[in-house]
């Protein structure tokens, strides 16, 4: 009975939340701790668990005082008093174990102990707090689910949108197909025509150059060549001035051969000059190749333009299928987190289901229980039934004897002297008989009691059974 799932609270703070969270208005200003504890006040605590019990379940206050439909009464005045205690036992029955509370009887609400309902109380508070924390946390998953829902409804619409856009920017106009397919043919025709002139001329200009380079390195090696020659030769000859005394012959010798060497030199330089006319020549020509070159460059600068507006279109369709890849992205993501908020859900639906399953068995025990006690009721009806049988016999009969003394009198007006001791008789007798009626209806009355009694005790020793149980 101790070990508990739930902490105690103390009589002050069950008092202060039940002002602040259940109660409102008045009751709330005059419920007092008196009213609780040490000792419960039994209309106080049913106003409590009805309140309890409209803010959970939101059950109404005319629920406590309606008759169950599924069973027939003969007389249901007899359960006018006891109607409400019985439907706030069976509510408060379902409800208790909920809060992890399983000892609850009907002696609780008839004759409420304070331990008990410090107990009962502390549990209701502890489920109540669940309750509502676990609530906003389901109205967040909720608001949560309801925006994702929304994003995704918007990324679907922006991905038909991009879709459309796409389409719409690969598909030409009909009015335009005809010129879009004269325009690109013809910008293919003369792309493939200037690139194979202008590789042809360029390959042309690119060989003629390459072979006058290498003419030109040749000579000039063969210049270095001389000059090196040269130099050597009038250093041998500076070095042979110095060592010997020449001969004039052989000096004349020695100039006839340089100068023979100068004509030679003189030759290849001349040959120089006539070869670097002839590369002057070429490069007065080139201008006219260079504009050539340039309109071609600019047909090429054309042509560039128009492959940057279809390079610009291509990157167009390509950032729209970004946007659609990100889309789809993001909608996949949406997708994710309303599995996860289904499994959730389903999670959710699995626990309500096993509490239904447990709230369908309670149920069941109520509504066996409720038949035992109705099949109680329907004895004591029953016995009720017969005494008020005999009372209504012996109602006629009071009425028979009254009937006849009723034609005593009409006859005793004749014969009132004969008929008065016999008048006196009778109603001595009559008296008696009174006093013998009040006499069985009183022991009626005590014995209806008596088995009232008993039947309440009974009641009690089937309830203890069953709360034990």
């Amino acid at each position: 009975m101790e070990m508990l799932t739930f902490p105690r609270y103390s009589p002050a703070e069950i008092i202060t939340y039940l002002r602040c969270h259940v109660l409102t208005g008045s009751e709330a200003r005059n419920l007092t701790k008196g009213d609780l504890f040490p000792n419960p006040k039994p209309e106080v605590l049913h106003m409590l668990f009805m309140r309890i019990l409209q803010k959970v379940y939101g059950v109404r206050l005319e629920h406590f005082y309606m008759m169950p439909v599924n069973v027939e009464i003969m007389y249901p005045q007899i359960f006018e008093g006891f109607l409400p205690v019985c439907n706030l036992y069976i509510h408060m029955e379902r409800f208790l174990p909920v809060c992890c509370i399983h000892d609850f009887q009907i002696a609780d609400v008839i004759n409420p102990k304070a331990k008990r309902t410090t107990r009962f109380f502390s549990g209701i508070l502890n489920f109540i707090h669940f309750r509502e924390s676990r609530r906003g946390i389901y109205l967040e998953l909720q608001s949560n689910y309801k925006s994702a829902m929304e994003k995704l409804q918007q990324l679907e619409t922006a991905n038909q949108e991009a879709a459309a856009k796409l389409e719409k920017l690969n598909t030409v106009p009909v009015e335009q197909q005809a010129e879009f397919r004269q325009l690109s043919d013809d910008i293919q025709e003369l792309q493939q025509l200037l690139n194979n002139d202008y590789r042809r001329k360029a390959t042309g200009l690119q060989e003629v150059i390459s072979q006058k380079k290498s003419d030109i390195a040749e000579r000039t090696r063969k210049l270095n060549e001389l000059k090196v020659i040269m130099a050597s030769l009038k250093e041998e000859q500076e070095q042979l001035k110095s060592k010997i005394v020449e001969s004039p012959e052989e000096v004349k010798n020695y100039k006839e051969i340089m100068k023979e060497t100068v004509k030679k030199l003189k030759k290849s330089k001349q040959e120089v000059i006539e070869n670097y006319e002839g590369y002057r020549d070429l490069v007065e020509i080139l201008p006219s190749c260079q504009l050539e070159v340039q309109l071609y460059q600019k047909k090429m600068e054309r042509q560039v333009a128009n492959m940057e507006r279809l390079a610009s279109v291509v990157a167009e369709v390509r950032n729209l299928e970004d946007q659609f890849e990100s889309a789809q992205i993001e909608l996949k993501k949406g997708k994710t987190d309303e599995m996860s908020l289904k499994r959730l859900v389903t999670a959710k639906q699995e626990k309500l289901s096993t509490t239904e399953i447990r709230i369908k068995k309670k149920r069941e025990d109520v509504e066996q229980y409720k038949h035992t006690i109705f099949e109680y009721c329907n004895r004591v009806q029953e016995k009720r039934g017969a005494v008020y049988e005999k009372v209504t016999a012996i109602h006629k009969e009071i009425q028979q004897i009254r009937f006849k003394i009723e034609q005593l009198n009409e006859n005793a007006e004749k014969e009132e002297m004969d008929v008065k001791e016999i008048y006196l008789n009778l109603k001595a007798s009559l008296e008696k008989c009174h006093d013998s009626l009040i006499k069985k209806v009183n022991s009626y009355a005590a014995a209806r009691e008596d088995k009232i009694a008993e039947l309440k005790e009974e009641l009690l020793k089937i309830q203890i059974p069953g709360s034990n149980s």
